[in-house]
């Protein structure tokens, strides 16, 4: 829903920069989002175009610690996947709060085929994963059956790929009492009210009417592509400018980084290419090799597909679990594993 906003905000200042091409863009825009903001449920495929050289490189030019460096079999995971997540909400996307989803399904899949997929519908959190997979990817050991207590059966589902169903509520729950200190009270979400969103959007909009370049092509069939374009420093030290006298309305933790803090950041120009069908938004591409300074980084980018929305759906024959069985039977696991490589050692 931010998306959509910031959206909304770049799309005002390019039709406030005057040109007859960047109206037209502008305008162009503005309606593909404002359809697709009046929309119940969306779906979207996130695609990182990019291949393994590419990551190790990027990783490399990082100067990570011996042993600390991406493994192979992480870059060859990042470089093939693909997330797909629809959303359903009971009020128009555009116009929902947390409050107002009722749905919500993410799957990561690879070239070899599903990773792992989760699904919230109604009372209940749904989830199925290739462990085996995750576990050579992730280079984290997978517990077999043998090593889970007997109260842990039902965690065989988990192990074979099936669907499982955990308690939503029960399952947040746990969530925030593991990561709060003991007798805490959970300290509330940082929110922006609704003078500041206005005043930040304000901001944005300005920045991107001065810095930024629109342009527009067709395609051969029908298609019709509008590329913006802008120097990735300038845009973001600009933009900071203008909201840092905005600083103290902001939530607690959102601390605003300095022009010192920005001045080794890359300046070379990022294009993001939208293209619309019979004026519906149906990808977005952002090319960011230029921004990692390094030639061995060939490729690098993101793809946004848009699809038609759908309802998420609960599987049939999912198992339900309780966070009890989760926690005490792969800690056990754990452990197992643990004392198994102490006796190695």
């Amino acid at each position: 829903m931010t998306a959509t906003a910031v959206a909304g905000a770049v799309l005002a200042g390019s039709a406030a920069c005057g040109t007859v091409e960047q109206l037209t863009a502008g305008k162009k825009l503005d309606a593909a989002f404002e359809k697709l903001a009046s929309e119940k449920s969306i779906s979207f495929e996130l695609d990182l175009d990019t291949d393994s050289r590419s990551l190790k490189a990027l990783d490399a030019s990082t100067n990570p610690e011996p042993g600390e460096e991406l493994p192979d079999e992480v870059a060859d995971l990042f470089s093939g996947a693909k997330i797909s997540v629809t959303v359903q909400s009971k009020k128009p996307i555009g116009e929902s709060g947390e409050k107002d989803y009722v749905g919500m399904a993410l799957k990561i899949s690879t070239k070899d085929g599903d990773l792992t997929e989760y699904r919230v519908v109604g009372d209940y959190t749904y989830i199925r994963s290739d462990v085996n997979a995750l576990g050579k990817a992730m280079g984290f050991p997978v517990p077999s059956m043998k090593d889970l207590p007997p109260e842990a059966s039902g965690l065989k589902k988990v192990l074979d790929g099936e669907w499982v169903k955990v308690n939503t509520k029960e399952m947040e729950q746990t969530a925030a009492e593991m990561g709060a200190e003991p007798g805490a009270t959970p300290a509330p979400d940082p929110t922006l009210d609704a003078k500041a969103q206005k005043q930040l959007l304000e901001a944005l909009r300005e920045t991107i009417a001065r810095e930024v370049d629109f342009k527009t092509a067709d395609d051969k069939d029908g298609s019709e592509h509008i590329t913006a374009t802008a120097p990735f420093r300038t845009l973001i030290t600009k933009f900071l400018g203008e909201i840092r006298p905005l600083a103290k309305n902001l939530p607690p933790g959102m601390e605003l980084p300095t022009d010192e803090d920005l001045k080794d950041a890359p300046n070379a120009k990022v294009t993001a290419d939208f293209t619309l069908k019979n004026g519906e938004l149906t990808q977005v591409s952002v090319d960011l090799a230029k921004l990692a300074e390094n030639a061995k980084v060939k490729k690098l980018g993101l793809v946004v597909r848009m699809s038609e929305g759908q309802k998420p759906t609960a599987p049939a024959g999912a198992t339900e679990l309780n966070m009890e069985e989760i926690l005490g039977g792969f800690g056990a696991a754990m452990m197992d594993e643990e004392a198994f490589t102490e006796d190695a050692a």
